[in-house]
Order: structure tokens, then sequence, then C-alpha cells
């Protein structure tokens, strides 16, 4: 009978599918902290970018065969941990951080390390209470991969610039770390609208880009990032504090 169809579970391969991606995200994470062990740096981030890929792929796969679980999102957050937490933090280290001196560069790198944990369990804990529209904080694959672009960016830099790139690589693990638990809004490009209501001006937009991606990889990515992780205070504290008079309150958005 109809009704007998729909109460029917679904199959263990669909719940398997999900969680193998999931898997793949946090293997790469894996091969990413070998690698920057063995001082490939170029190869570790773009095992950064893979997990990522995976992990925005794991969530619409359960989504679009049924099989979100409780299970499967607490395996999701431990395996962005790896991936989007240590694996970073570590590569960023013994690239740049460790001719600090001292302690400090350990210090910063466990910064973002510690608040990248502390933004997937804010996360998880604020879950179907808040709006899809933003996240609360900066998202830890957001975070992982700005880092990634830069070590992958670091080639177009002028020589000039290089004995600056600790400095640099510093400021950034630490400004990053503390986004990830702040309260600044990003965009979670979950919710479409403009996509929908100017499709052809949205396809233009995305050929120009896919262009600019193919021409110029690591410099779009790295241009990418930098403007994802301005927008978030831009948008906060230009535009949305003058939408509260006059629309009220917004319930508070989140996601990792």
């Amino acid at each position: 009978m109809p009704g007998d169809v729909q109460e029917r579970p679904a199959r263990r391969g669909v719940y398997i599918l999900p969680n193998l991606v999931t898997v793949g995200s946090m293997f790469g994470g894996f091969l990413g902290m070998l690698w920057a062990i063995e001082g490939q740096y170029t190869h570790c981030a773009v095992a950064v970018f893979v997990s990522a890929f995976l992990d925005g792929m794991d969530g619409k796969i359960a989504r679009m065969t049924h099989s979100a679980s409780a299970f499967g999102v607490q395996m999701d957050s431990l395996a962005d941990a790896v991936a989007f937490g240590v694996t970073p933090a570590l590569m960023v280290y013994l690239w740049q951080l460790k001719d600090m001196g001292g302690r400090l560069g350990l210090a910063v790198a466990f910064l973002f390390m510690a608040c990248g944990v502390l933004r997937l369990a804010r996360f998880n804990v604020m879950t179907g209470s808040v709006s899809k529209k933003f996240f609360i904080g900066l998202p830890i694959p957001a975070a992982a991969c700005a880092l990634a672009a830069l070590v992958l960016f670091n080639q177009h830099l002028p020589v000039s610039v290089q004995p600056a790139l600790p400095a640099v690589s510093l400021g950034l693990t630490m400004s990053l770390a503390l986004l990830m638990v702040s309260r600044i809004r990003y965009f979670s490009f979950k919710e479409f609208g403009f996509f929908r209501t100017h499709p052809f001006r949205a396809l233009v937009g995305m050929l120009l880009l896919f262009a600019v991606l193919i021409t110029e990889p690591r410099i779009f990515g790295f241009s990418f990032f930098i403007g994802y992780l301005l927008s978030g205070p831009i948008y906060t504290f230009f535009f949305f504090r003058r939408k509260i008079p006059s629309e009220g309150a917004e319930p508070s958005p989140a996601r990792r």
C-alpha cells in the first residue's frame, strides 16, 4: 500500500553514501598532514581544498537521498575538526610560523585549531534554531581554505615581500581564529534568491568567474577568500546594524 511505501526506511547503502564522502574529506585532511610534515605544502593546500569540496557535497547528498541523520552530523563535525582544524594549523606552522621564534607561532597555530573546534561545537548546539541565510562566525572550511589559498598564492608574491611572509601568516592565522568564534555574520549561500530572480545575469556572472578561475586559479582563489573574509565585518557593521531599527531583531544564524 502507498502508506507502507512511505514508512519503509531508506536502504542501508543510501545512509553509507554521504558518510563515505565525509570519510573522503577526512582522508584528504590526513593526507594533507602527511604532506605538510614532508614539506610539500602545495600538495597539502590542494588536499584542504579537496576536503572542502567533499565537505560541501556530503550534506547535499544526504539531503538528496533523504539519508540525513544525527550520526552523520556528528561524524561530519569530527571530520571537519581534522581536515579544517588540525591540518591547516599544522601546515601553516611548519610552513611559516615556526620561524617566528619562541612559542608564538606554536600558540597561534593551536589557537586556530582550538577556535575551529569551538566554532563546530557552537554550530552543533545552535543547529535547527537559527536562520540558514547567514553563518555566525567564519565557517571553519572557509578559514582553512584561506590559509591554503595563501600557500598557493605565495609564488605570485614579489621577492621583496617574502621576508614579511611569516608575520603576514601569523596575523592572518590569528585573525581567522578570532573570526571563527566571533558573532560576525557571513553569507551562507544556501538561499539563492538572486539566481532565481535574475537567472540570466547569474549565468553570465558564473561564466565570468569560471573564466577567471581557469586563467589564474591561485590568484582567483586567494582574492575570493580574502573578499569573503572582509564581507562579514562589512555587512555586520555597516548594513546589518542599520537594518535592526527598521526591521527588528533578526534570528541569530549560524553554520560552521
